[in-house]
């Protein structure tokens, strides 16, 4: 018995992806240098708490994948939430929910990983480099990239998120082993790690940006050789790699740098690395920055500009990003598109620095919601769809849901350090997500003339994902 994953004639894309390939994609995004980041001020915020975030954070990062594993092989097509969530709710809620939760997503969280770089490479070459030089060329090259094949794109995806799982994994064994430079004074080990007392609730939104992304494989479905055994394991085999190299990333922190000192830079990584290995390891370091953030660029370019162009293929956006190229048979002009609206923040906010942590928190909001809704889809598809055919079928349903709502309602509630930056993120977000629905609204009932809430109905699969002999 095998599961068939052949393309029939619907589908435009080419099924080149193994496990492997879909392994980098679903971890791609979360070795990138906002979540090592975010990974970093947690310790210092929380140190030994943290370590039970990371705990909680996978429960949560397993019932994500969980529902959207479901989802996507219900629906095996590149829309993925939009796709899923025209059936359960209607388009209003799926262009609202793949546009604020994906789209701005990009926006916000690509601008900010790609300034990462800049601060980095401005610390170890002052003056050198120029930001916005930086962000256009790492923007443009995995643009091009992505363009140019899925094939390419998996290939160095693969390479990229590969590196930088054994980059992770020797840098926390050589700070757990100490091994490396002597560990600064004045600082102990765990000195001031202190005791778990509870507040680790506070910090489970940071510690969900070391889990979030691992659902970009989704999108990738129609490309995928056997989805429906591989779209699963990879996400949840991603989420259980990422835990244990975390884990090991962050005992290792409180090994060689204190927490004051995590939270005092901007680039906590950057300290982490030289107080193990030293000055002259700059260059070592410039490097792995830049394949990070090429890791979480080239996962979140290609899986968006899917989404974008399962919505043009639904009638929820413009056609023209339904356009494939000829020879190399990807969605060029959604990826051109987000590749462009990326390079909007940086080149307003300049090498503002601050700004980083405000993007990621603001990306982080919106992909909270995202997430909550398509929890929403799988609860109310199987009341409406009882008999669809479910390859991957939830466990312990309706648990991992209902988990999943109730996190990313408090999440989103909760998702901000300071009074301050909890202010600027509801007016930003939320300023953002009412601009979209306002013209979803006008979308829906003027161009696609629909009802804001009436249901696609359910259509035959673009690709066969039964069981046969």
């Amino acid at each position: 018995m095998k599961t068939s994953g052949v393309s029939n004639e619907k589908s435009k894309f080419k099924p080149l992806l193994k496990f492997s390939s879909l392994f980098a994609i679903g971890v791609g995004v979360v070795v990138g240098q906002g979540p090592i980041v975010s990974l970093l001020q947690g310790v210092g915020l929380g140190g030994t708490d943290f370590i039970l975030v990371l705990v909680i954070g996978l429960i949560i990062a397993l019932c994500n994948a969980f529902t959207f594993a479901e989802l996507s092989l219900m629906f095996p097509s590149a829309g993925s939430l939009s796709t899923y969530t025209e059936v359960a709710m209607g388009h209003f809620p799926a262009i609202l929910a793949t546009m604020t939760g994906y789209v701005m997503l990009t926006m916000f969280g690509l601008s900010a990983e790609v300034m990462l770089v800049g601060a980095v490479m401005d610390m170890l070459f002052p003056g050198i480099f120029s930001p916005l030089m930086i962000t256009f060329i790492v923007i443009g090259l995995f643009t091009f990239l992505n363009i140019l094949g899925t094939d390419i794109f998996a290939n160095v995806q693969s390479a990229l998120t590969y590196v930088m799982l054994v980059f992770l994994t020797i840098v926390s064994v050589v700070a757990l082993s100490q091994t490396g430079n002597p560990i600064p004074e004045p600082h102990t080990a765990f000195a001031d790690w202190g005791a778990i007392d509870g507040s680790f609730l506070g910090l489970i939104a940071l510690g969900m940006w070391a889990y979030f992304g691992l659902e970009f494989v989704c999108p990738l479905i129609e490309e995928s050789k056997n989805p429906a055994r591989d779209i699963p394991r990879a996400m949840i085999m991603g989420a259980l790699a990422i835990f244990i190299i975390y884990t090991l990333f962050a005992l290792g922190a409180g090994t060689y740098i204190s927490r004051e000192a995590l939270l005092a830079s901007p680039v906590p990584h950057f300290d982490y690395f030289i107080n193990i290995f030293g000055e002259t390891s700059k260059w070592i370091l410039a490097v792995v920055c830049l394949t990070a953030s090429g890791s979480t660029v080239n996962t979140v370019l290609a899986g968006v500009s899917r989404m974008l162009y399962g919505m043009a293929e639904n009638g929820q956006a413009f056609g023209i990003f339904k356009k494939v190229h000829p020879k190399f048979k990807t969605p060029w002009v959604a990826i051109l598109f987000m590749g462009s609206i990326t390079l909007l923040p940086t080149i307003f906010l300049g090498d503002d620095s601050d700004a980083i942590i405000t993007l990621l928190i603001a990306a982080a909001a919106t992909w909270l919601f995202a997430y909550a809704v398509a929890h929403v889809d799988v609860l109310i598809l199987r009341k409406i769809a009882p008999d669809r055919f479910r390859p991957f079928k939830t466990p312990l349903y309706p648990l991992p849901q209902i988990i999943g709502i109730v996190t990313m309602v408090y999440l989103f509630i909760n998702n901000s350090p300071t009074p301050e930056m909890t202010q600027t993120i509801y007016t930003l977000t939320g300023g953002l997500m009412i601009s979209v629905a306002i013209i979803a609204a006008i979308w829906v009932k003027f161009v696609m003339k629909k009802g804001l809430f009436e249901r696609e109905p359910m259509m035959p699969p673009k690709i066969d994902l039964r069981v046969k002999k």
